[in-house]
């Protein structure tokens, strides 16, 4: 059975999303301060919701103390919802950012959009990925749509296959930058826009009506799920 394990200090919260996950199947661990999550680790959790605004440690402390024992995907829940509050959340480690007051209905679908990335991590290495027309062939550098190729730069595939692989997944400009790039390129995050711009642009010639790449305002762009 699946491990969620929940970090909030507010109880009422945690035993209302304890109790809704429950009913979905999942087995369901508490935790209701950094101390208590850290101890829960040893159960090993396959995923971990986590609150930002704890007293002692808080929630970006916390996530950088589980990343150096365990990996499993960390969802951020947080009153705090500016730009400088979730890229904080995504740069220290967490995989997904979610601002209360949220819907339980929104929460297990993410939860189930990152376990099921975690399972193909599992499955092994994969050489194309499929979203309807559009076939991505990891090995061969190659994009198709409709079996037609679409040329792309080696930078523009890098970065388009970053964010195939993470349906979903929202990345800053700053992360996006580093994994391409690398933190010792000269330049700055602002040439990210001009590759998406160029991206879209191509997709676009082929694909009308589809939207791949998505900006999700304030904090960087995702590839959206078929």
């Amino acid at each position: 059975m699946t491990k969620v394990l929940i970090v909030d200090d507010e109880k009422d919260i945690v035993g209302f999303m304890k109790d809704s996950l429950t009913d979905q199947g999942y087995d369901v661990l508490t935790a209701y301060d950094g101390e208590e999550a850290l101890q829960a680790l040893a159960q090993e959790p396959d995923i971990i919701i986590l609150d930002v605004m704890m007293p002692g440690m808080n929630g970006f402390e916390l996530c950088e103390q589980i990343r150096h024992t365990i990996t499993c995907p960390i969802i951020f829940l947080s009153a705090r919802g500016s730009e400088e509050d979730r890229i904080n959340g995504l740069l220290v480690g967490g995989d997904d950012y979610l601002v209360k007051p949220f819907s339980m209905k929104e929460l297990h679908v993410r939860i189930m959009a990152h376990l099921r990335q975690e399972q193909r991590k599992i499955s092994g290495p994969v050489k194309y990925l499929h979203f309807g027309h559009l076939a991505i062939d990891l090995e061969g550098y190659t994009v198709f749509y409709q079996n037609e190729p679409i040329a792309f730069t080696t930078r523009e595939f890098e970065l388009l296959t970053l964010l195939a692989l993470h349906p979903g997944q929202v990345f800053s400009r700053e992360q996006i930058y580093e994994k391409i790039w690398g933190y010792d390129a000269e330049g700055d995050s602002s040439t990210v826009t001009e590759h998406i711009k160029k991206i879209r642009a191509k997709l676009a010639n082929h694909s009308k009506n589809a939207t791949f790449i998505s900006t999700v305002w304030g904090v960087g762009y995702k590839w959206e799920k078929p």
